[in-house]
Order: structure tokens, then C-alpha cells, then sequence
């Protein structure tokens, strides 16, 4: 319980200061960055070990509270074994500590290698930033493009009560990467907004040709 309103708090304080982070992401054909995450079990994993035997597709999650990663775990869940079976190493790294990140894949049922990233190390070794207001709150009352405390507070209330405790980085953008055995990005998919889901026959396509 503590983790999760620590995770509150740095939500809160993000939502508050808005935007801030600008992102230079990297595209195809750049070296995909070796950082050092942790497993489920807390210890160091070289991200470059998902790789090192076969294509990976690397899913840089938002954040643990956002219901638009709940409906991407259920479309992954779809597409996971036809990923598999074209060769790839599925990996989410999700923002926060071991024990967020193992219940959070527990919850949503997610047959995954899940790496914690509490401080979004890889999120900006790979370029990523901060989405826009506009590209977070594109469908949400006028009133919230303030992103004011007030609006803040009864939002995460809101989302408590229902049991998504919203959390970590508030702006934080996603982006989906597949790496073949060189350490070479083969694609490079960055959402645009919240929803903007991959279409899987990029990445199975793409592990295709990286093998």
C-alpha cells in the first residue's frame, strides 16, 4: 500500500507541473540502448539479454494506472502467440518496483518477461517524453486541460474507488520497439496518443525479416 501512494504522490505532482520532458526518440536503425532494469524477483536484468538469441519486441509502458494499458495487455494477450511464433521475445517495461509490476501482470494476465523501471530509465534511453496536454486529455472534460490539484485530486479519487489507483508518470508517452540480435532497432512505434495501438502485422512482419 505504500508503494502505491508513493506512486499517487509522483502522479499528483506530475499532473500539477504538466508536461515537461522532451523527447528525442530513436528510429530505425539505431542502436537499441543496454540498460539495466529489474526482474520480477529484483534482480539487475541487462535489457540487451532479451535479445541476445532472438528478436525482442520491447513495450515501454505509460504507466501502472492507465486504463489505455489495460486495454493494450488485452489486445497483447490476443496477438502474444502469434508473436511467438514468428520468433519474438516479448518484454514489457513497466514504470515501478518489482512488486507493482508483478501484481500488475498478474492482474491483467500478461504471459510476459515484465522488467520494473521505476525511474523510466529505458523510456528515455529510447527517446521518449512527454506527450503533449492535448494528447493525454484529447477526450476528457475541458476543465482537466488545467491540470489543476483540485481536478487532480477528484480524478485519482475517482479512480481509486474503482480500484485503478492512478500513478506514476501522468504524461509519460508509450512506444513499442523491435530489436533484432544485433542490438539493431528494426521498428520503432511511437503512439501518438493514448489509444494509438500498434497494428500487430508491423511487428510480425518485421520479426520475419530480422530472422
Amino acid at each position: 500500500m505504500a508503494l502505491v501512494m508513493s506512486a499517487e504522490n509522483r502522479w499528483m505532482q506530475g499532473w500539477i507541473a504538466g508536461p515537461t520532458i522532451e523527447g528525442r526518440p530513436l528510429r530505425r536503425g539505431d542502436r537499441a540502448p543496454d540498460v539495466t532494469l529489474l526482474g520480477g524477483d529484483g534482480s539487475e536484468v541487462h535489457l540487451s539479454s532479451t535479445w541476445k538469441e532472438k528478436p525482442a519486441l520491447i513495450l515501454l509502458w505509460r504507466h501502472l494506472g492507465c486504463g489505455c494499458g489495460r486495454a493494450r495487455a488485452k489486445r497483447l494477450i490476443d496477438e502474444i502467440e502469434d508473436y511467438r511464433a514468428e520468433g519474438l521475445e516479448v518484454v514489457v517495461v513497466a514504470p515501478g518496483e518489482p512488486e507493482r509490476v508483478n501484481r500488475y501482470v498478474e492482474r491483467n494476465r500478461l504471459d510476459v518477461t515484465a522488467l520494473a523501471d521505476g525511474e523510466y530509465f529505458a523510456h528515455k534511453a529510447f527517446g521518449l517524453g512527454h506527450w503533449s496536454v492535448e494528447q493525454v486529455l484529447y477526450d476528457a472534460p475541458s476543465e482537466f486541460c488545467e491540470h489543476g490539484a483540485e481536478v487532480g485530486a477528484a480524478f485519482q479519487a475517482d479512480r481509486r474507488s474503482q480500484g485503478n489507483n492512478l500513478v506514476d508518470d501522468p504524461w509519460m508517452q508509450s512506444g513499442e520497439f523491435v530489436v533484432d540480435t544485433t542490438g539493431t532497432i528494426r521498428v520503432a512505434y511511437l503512439y501518438n496518443y493514448c489509444e494509438d495501438y500498434p497494428d500487430a502485422r508491423v511487428f510480425l512482419t518485421a520479426a520475419r525479416l530480422a530472422t
